[in-house]
């Protein structure tokens, strides 16, 4: 009865707050989302619940959304969330309080923590250079010791966010038309010259929309991306890239990549393996 994580990650980056939380809090059992999707009903048996996740154009991950949905919480007598962002404004907590509200339950506390960003496309975008991430990992240990410490306590924390660093002016209006834009944000996904075939986009494709022909990545019409966008970090050669359109210009062929230093591959493609995989990895 004691804490569960439920957690997603597609490079890393909430992987390591999930892993950092659980060397904090005592009787911790991590609960990878991604490995949970095919049931009904997601019954937890904690009194305290976590939810970790990244935020993806100023929301939580749509998967993320509809996994709490399915949620039984009638044991969990504190719930809390952590978003994981590059520093946008976000409506992430306010779309859990509307859930969690028709189940009769609360987001007790919520916590935003600005790490680095994993979204190659646009102009300019460079990785986090070791110098940015050591100031932002010295940042993050700071505010896991808070986090920790009002976890432990069960107290309320309802904190206004102002720690962003991408300040949008007018986004209590454009929050209003962000699950609209959300679900038809159209991203393309494809393999340039350099695929050597070795299948790593299809081993960390969470969503399963990966899959291999004649020894290269195709990109399924019909599955629904998670836009997690592990299969282009994680591509040994760079090979994967996101397709320019009318509306976005990538400039991922111009561009690095970044997946978080203490994430693998197969730490992101674990996630897949449900349970199994963690338990063995903790022992």
């Amino acid at each position: 009865m004691g804490m569960e994580i439920y957690y997603f990650s597609g490079t890393g980056n909430s992987l390591y707050i999930t892993l950092e939380l659980q060397k904090r809090i005592p009787e911790t059992e991590l609960m990878p989302i991604v490995g949970l999707l095919d049931m009904d009903i997601v019954k937890t048996s904690a009194e305290t619940v976590g939810i970790i996740f990244p935020i993806h154009l100023a929301m939580a991950p749509q998967v993320v959304i509809e996994f709490l949905k399915k949620m039984d919480l009638k044991s969990a007598e504190y719930i809390f969330a952590v978003a994981t962002r590059e520093g946008s404004q976000h409506r992430a907590f306010a779309d859990f309080k509307k859930v969690l509200g028709k189940k009769g339950k609360d987001l007790n506390s919520y916590f935003t923590l600005n790490m680095a960003s994993n979204d190659p496309k646009f102009k300019n975008w460079h990785p986090a250079a070791a110098e940015e991430l050591a100031d932002m990992e010295s940042e993050v240990q700071n505010n896991l010791e808070y986090i920790q410490d009002i976890i432990l306590n069960k107290d309320e924390s309802h904190e206004k966010d102002t720690h962003f660093t991408v300040h949008m002016p007018i986004f209590s209006i454009f929050s209003l038309v962000l699950p609209v834009l959300n679900k038809f944000y159209n991203v393309e996904f494809y393999a340039n010259s350099k695929c050597t075939g070795c299948g790593t986009c299809k081993k960390v494709c969470l969503s399963g929309k990966i899959k291999m022909v004649n020894g290269k990545p195709v990109w399924q019409k019909k599955v629904d991306s998670f836009f997690c966008h592990a299969c282009l970090n994680y591509c040994p050669e760079q090979a994967v890239q996101i397709k320019s359109n009318l509306f976005l210009k990538s400039y991922t062929e111009e561009n690095d990549r970044y997946s978080h230093p203490y994430a693998t591959a197969d730490d992101i493609a674990g996630q897949k393996n449900n349970l199994k995989y963690f338990q063995s990895t903790l022992e």
